[in-house]
């Protein structure tokens, strides 16, 4: 890869890692639910000019439907988890647990689809990943007096929710490798983020109480940052990334994610830093890097997994 292909995998993997962060702005005037529905709006009205921009068809077929609606219910209940954990915790703690999903998406591929077998390198990423994921519900302050000093404290339910988020993700990006062969990516993604869309709202509106009044320059910004940039720029960045390197190729720059998460969640958010924490990342880090590595396209349509998964971090 060039310097500037390089340059353009690091921003994706620089905005994925800031969304948390993102979240934890549009939360301290917005509830979890409404958040992803409004984020998803953006993102489905992005997708309906990316198709149109790039010729993909906007209407589905008839046999194209249940793959579209399966992948809204999986978004929905991702991230509703996830939103509802990064209410509970802070952002260090949620691009850590999120970005576990590689231990699922390993596991699925190995145990059921027998896609992508472990081999001794695999199975050493999976490991340091795990140990990541232990070391970070070990950093959980709890929600004692210690936490009423920081500005998102740290419990093991939000970790819990976030770390459940994660297996929901892996099962989507194992279901949407299949459902790519039926569905061009940005048709799926667009029907997708309607079906999502669709829930979000009806379930904010049963669940929720939103004062739209509330709504300050921080949750604004907030909401543009995911829907826009991590769901439509890195979208695009990642499709023109694809036309000219392998998957594993640029996604081997996803071990960075929790890296640049922790490092944004500190210095903007003020999460506590501790060894342990840093430690997390790391391991966590080299697991992705290992999996990722390793990773043998066990499907033709991988290239537009990536751009599907990519797009809903």
């Amino acid at each position: 890869m060039g310097l500037r292909s390089v340059a353009l995998a690091l921003l994706t993997v620089t905005l994925w890692g800031g969304n948390p962060v993102a979240v934890q702005y549009c939360l301290d005037t917005l509830p979890p639910i409404a958040i992803a529905g409004v984020r998803f709006a953006i993102a489905a009205v992005f997708m309906w000019g990316w198709c149109v921009f790039s010729g993909e068809p906007i209407l589905l077929r008839r046999k194209q439907w249940g793959p579209a609606f399966v992948t809204g219910v999986l978004l929905f209940a991702q991230i509703s988890l996830f939103n509802l954990g990064v209410a509970r915790t802070n952002s260090s703690h949620s691009t850590l647990c999120i970005n576990t999903f590689i231990i699922w998406v390993v596991l699925i591929d190995h145990f059921i689809t027998r896609g992508d077998r472990l081999g001794f390198v695999k199975t050493a990423g999976l490991l340091s990943a795990v140990t990541g994921a232990v070391l970070t519900l070990a950093t959980v302050t709890g929600g004692g007096p210690a936490a009423d000093l920081e500005l998102d404290p740290t419990t093991l339910a939000g970790d819990v929710l976030l770390l459940a988020s994660a297996l929901v993700l892996a099962i989507k990006v194992v279901y949407t490798k299949y459902a790519v062969r039926e569905i061009s990516p940005g048709s799926l993604i667009l029907w997708h983020d309607v079906v999502g869309v669709s829930l979000f709202f009806m379930a904010s509106a049963a669940f929720e109480e939103v004062d739209w009044a509330r709504v300050d320059g921080a949750a604004v910004w907030g909401l543009a940052y995911q829907g826009l940039l991590v769901a439509g720029l890195c979208f695009v960045v990642q499709a023109m990334l694809l036309k000219r390197h392998s998957a594993s190729q640029v996604s081997v720059f996803s071990f960075a994610t929790p890296l640049v998460g922790v490092l944004l969640g500190v210095t903007m958010r003020g999460d506590g830093l501790s060894w342990t924490l840093m430690l997390s990342g790391v391991l966590i880090a080299i697991g992705i890097l290992m999996v990722q590595k390793t990773a043998e396209p066990a499907v033709p349509a991988v290239r537009s997994d990536a751009r599907q998964e990519n797009s809903i971090r």
